[in-house]
């Protein structure tokens, strides 16, 4: 029997990333107590995907950063990533909030872990790859570590630069920009108006599943995937029967215009994977293996924001993490064949 192969992939939902650092940060723990030798998530999985918030994710852990590290980050920083909230009528005229924080947050936690310098998508541990939209072209794109002999564009993009590209979420942050770079065939690439790959791959499972398939020719029943989501939300409002005007959809601090389209591609990847996993009413026996982890908000109050910054709320989310984590372990690891330490 061939060696199956391990595919991570994280969904984008900005501070709601706690959600798969919290299980990601589980799993580490769990390996380590054991006293598997070999316990981070990068060393157990052979390629990442990731969007937004996922995306962060996604590259701090194929650099060898715990998960636990970046869990930390998002609770300690919360407020300066997302308390220099604009008013609504400044977010007219620019994003809600300003990148300065979450850019120097990422540069030292990425330099932390790379001898003091600033490491490239080619300093990746692991097979990574991340989702943005190219507003200068016109087009969605994905950022690739050095994993095929044709990915040539991106190896020397710094892993910084990569991370707040897929994070810039339309209205949350500018589009981000940068000076260019050269390919590994000396030509210059430019990097200009980024934003975040959840406008197309919020949930990127469907994409990863393929790339496994395209650049590592791996057949479907070859390949184990978990994909983690960072929460869905019910969007109707208990009574609420008319006014859906633009206050309701984007003017209002929840922004539901922004998570419903993002919500709805994600659930959708969803459908798709499960179709391509079992067939038209689950009549196909497995046809790969696939693992999806999230947890739904059933009411909109309960609903955690991409910029929530309120610590007691982040627990909440938190505690959602850790019982998901806790009913799902035994599959988890079964999945990526971990168990016998």
């Amino acid at each position: 029997m061939s060696e199956k192969f391990n595919v991570l992939s994280i969904d984008g939902g900005g501070i709601r990333g706690i959600f798969p650092a919290v299980i990601l940060a589980e799993i580490e723990k769990e390996l380590k107590e054991k006293g598997k030798k070999d316990w981070q998530i990068y060393q157990n999985v052979n390629l990442i995907f990731g969007t937004s918030t996922g995306g962060i994710l996604a590259l701090a852990l194929s650099l060898g950063i715990p998960a636990s590290r970046i869990k930390d980050l998002y609770f300690e920083n919360a407020k300066k990533i997302f308390g220099n909230r604009r008013n609504k009528f400044c977010s007219l005229f620019g994003a809600t909030h300003k990148r300065n924080s979450l850019e120097k947050l990422i540069v030292e936690i990425f330099q932390e872990n790379h001898g003091g310098k600033i490491p490239l998508l080619k300093d990746c541990k692991v097979p990574v790859a991340v989702s943005v939209y190219d507003l200068h072209k016109g087009c969605p794109s994905v950022l690739k570590s050095m994993y095929h002999p044709r990915f040539t564009r991106d190896p020397n993009l710094p892993l910084f630069k990569a991370a707040l590209s897929t994070s810039s979420a339309p209205t949350y942050f500018d589009p981000y920009s940068s000076e260019s770079y050269l390919d590994l065939d000396g030509n210059n690439v430019d990097f200009k108006y980024k934003v975040d790959g959840g406008v197309w791959a919020n949930n990127p499972s469907l994409i990863a599943l393929i790339e496994a398939q395209k650049a590592f020719k791996k057949e479907l029943k070859d390949i184990n995937l978990l994909s983690i989501g960072t929460g869905q939300s019910v969007f109707l409002e208990e009574n609420r029967t008319k006014r859906f005007g633009i206050y309701y959809w984007v003017l209002s601090k929840k922004k539901r215009i922004i998570e419903l389209f993002m919500q709805g591609q994600s659930q959708q990847a969803e459908n798709l994977i499960s179709l391509l996993k079992n067939g038209i009413d689950k009549a196909e026996p497995d046809n790969f293996g696939y693992l999806r982890l999230n947890t739904t908000f059933a009411k909109e109050e309960d609903a955690i924001q991409m910029d929530e910054v309120n610590k007691d709320r982040l627990a909440l989310l938190e505690q959602r993490a850790l019982s998901v984590y806790a009913q799902y372990k035994n599959e988890i690891f079964n999945l990526f064949n971990i168990n016998n330490l």
